[in-house]
């Protein structure tokens, strides 16, 4: 015998459906903030993000892993250059004119960072293509 189990609606917090939407928690609105999201409507914000979301993606302010990625850097590359904030597209843009020696030197490294990530990835590719040596 089989027992019937009600479907239940799986719900996140909200800094949890911030981090996947990509907004800083603390710029949403205060019933975003306040809730629970549920699976259904993280969904329906991402397919059609209303104004208030919208907005907080085009001008921030900005969580941390998002302002790396718009610099060029990783979120510990920020925090050793002193951005321990959210920042907003106008001050990210200023960071970029003014290109301050801790972000080219930043920059540099997750350039370095990234070639070997393909080095490694190449060589393990490789590695997996050539067949194992027969002993007998």
């Amino acid at each position: 015998m089989t027992s019937l189990k009600s479907k239940t609606t799986q719900t996140m917090k909200p800094a949890t459906a911030a981090k996947k939407l990509g907004i800083y928690l603390n710029a949403a609105p205060a019933e975003f903030q306040e809730g629970v999201v549920s699976r259904e409507e993280l969904n329906t914000l991402q397919a059609d993000p209303p104004a208030w979301l919208q907005d907080l993606r085009r001008n921030g302010p900005h969580p941390r892993p998002v302002v790396a990625a718009k610099l060029g850097v990783s979120v510990s590359g920020l925090a050793r250059g002193g951005v321990t904030e959210a920042l907003t597209t106008e001050q990210i843009e200023a960071l970029k004119t003014e290109n301050p020696t801790w972000l080219e030197r930043e920059r540099t490294v997750q350039a370095e960072v990234r070639k070997e990530a393909v080095r490694i990835k190449e060589k393990n590719e490789q590695q997996a293509a050539t067949p194992p040596a027969k002993t007998s």
